[in-house]
């Protein structure tokens, strides 16, 4: 609860509050929490935040990219100008390392929650159109029924072949399934799911996923078919028995392992090693192994490209957040549309094509604050009407 003794502030007062300070920087649910109940009791301190929103954003956050060196220097003048003592700005050198270290909005792409957007005027010069898509039930197909779900699912399949399905907001659920059949979970644009496969791997799916598993593996092998889409998977260990993953282009085999495969259509096919080896293979070629934090993309001759990478970036969104490096903003916001179900079109945004984003973007249930740090990221504002997101440039 906030203190009913709380002091409304001037913009330039917040500017030199820790607090506040910290909260745009790094802003924490609960830090976000107790700045909205603030300005529900305090009406006036929205146009103060603005203010000191559109100061900070003015005065020290560009479009273009930092170096490390222009990133002190950025440091250094935003300490000199706010007049912090030698001891608030070696607690705001800490804000940043470790901002920079947890890779959560950093200070080349802005504040991370911009709470406080006038109603911009929508001009068709300048419009780029997003459209939510309609959402669609999640369907296990199993026996050739269907059974579909509004929510979230996270289902475990059982030794004896029974598919234990669990939501947040009903009641479990138990299907039998057929141990000779092969089974197919979709889960469409803006849905996410779990699957425990009756060896104990686990497996994370992501909008748009299509996996086809059977209920019961064989004595020989363990398979499962990736159809579209992404996930994250934990094996289980087995010596007796080797775990494959096939996709349209390739086939993975697994050593004992954790790893990510994107199958997406119309997007780069793709596997990050986590953990353990796998090795990857497509049509009448050798097979290219791969070790921990490495990145593999499919070409169209069927081999692979490797290199090494900060595994983060590529199995975040199964903890429920979205993290790059120097990634194009348009790559940005395809992967935010496949989360939340959105589709953009900003084909005529020259400025939004060359942006790049280093930072952390959550994946909270509120889109609108989702769509507020994209705002920032783009310099952009929207207004959402129904089914629309209408994003237009943002002049200041």
């Amino acid at each position: 609860m906030v203190s009913k003794r709380f002091r409304h502030k001037t913009y330039k007062q917040l500017l030199k509050d820790n607090a506040f300070l910290q909260w745009r920087f790094s802003p924490t649910p609960e830090t976000d929490k107790y700045w909205e109940e603030l300005q529900i009791t305090h009406p006036g301190l929205v146009i103060e935040i603005d203010k000191a929103d559109r100061y900070l954003k003015k005065r020290y956050f560009n479009a273009l990219p930092l170096s490390s060196e222009d990133e002190h220097l950025l440091l250094e003048r935003i300490v000199a100008t706010l007049q912090i003592s030698t001891q608030k700005k070696h607690i705001l050198h800490s804000w940043i390392k470790y901002v920079a270290a947890s890779v959560a909005l950093v200070l080349t792409i802005g504040l991370a929650y911009y709470l406080v957007f006038p109603q911009p005027e929508i001009s068709q010069e300048n419009i780029i159109i997003g459209k939510e898509l309609n959402s669609l039930d999640i369907q296990l197909i199993a026996n050739n029924q269907t059974t579909s779900f509004q929510e979230n699912i996270a289902i475990e399949i059982d030794a004896d072949g029974t598919a234990q399905v669990k939501t947040d907001d009903s009641a479990d659920e138990k299907i039998v399934v057929n141990v000779e059949a092969i089974n197919t979970l979709i889960v469409p644009y803006g849905k996410r799911s779990t699957l425990t496969l009756s060896d104990g791997s686990k497996v994370w799916l992501n909008s748009g996923s299509v996996l086809e598993f059977p209920a019961q593996f064989t004595d020989k092998n363990r398979e499962i078919r990736l159809a579209s889409g992404e996930m994250y998977i934990e094996v289980a260990p087995d010596k007796r028995r080797s775990f494959y993953v096939h996709t349209s282009n390739f086939n993975v085999k697994v050593y004992g392992t954790k790893f990510n495969i994107s199958n997406y259509s119309g997007a780069s096919k793709s596997v990050v090693l986590v953990e353990g080896r796998i090795s990857l293979q497509s049509l009448n070629k050798q097979e290219t192994f791969l070790s921990p934090n490495e990145y593999a993309v499919y070409s169209d001759n069927g081999t692979f490209n490797t290199k090494k990478v900060d595994v983060n970036q590529f199995i975040s969104w199964k903890n429920g957040y979205l993290e790059f490096n120097k990634t194009p903003m348009t790559e940005v916001l395809k992967q935010i549309g496949r989360y939340y179900n959105l589709s953009f079109n900003f084909n005529n945004d020259v400025n939004l094509q060359k942006r790049n984003c280093t930072g952390k973007i959550y994946l909270s249930e509120n889109l609108d604050n989702v769509m507020t740090t994209v705002g920032l990221l783009s310099s952009t504002k929207y207004i959402k009407e129904n089914n629309q997101i209408f994003i237009t440039n943002d002049p200041n």
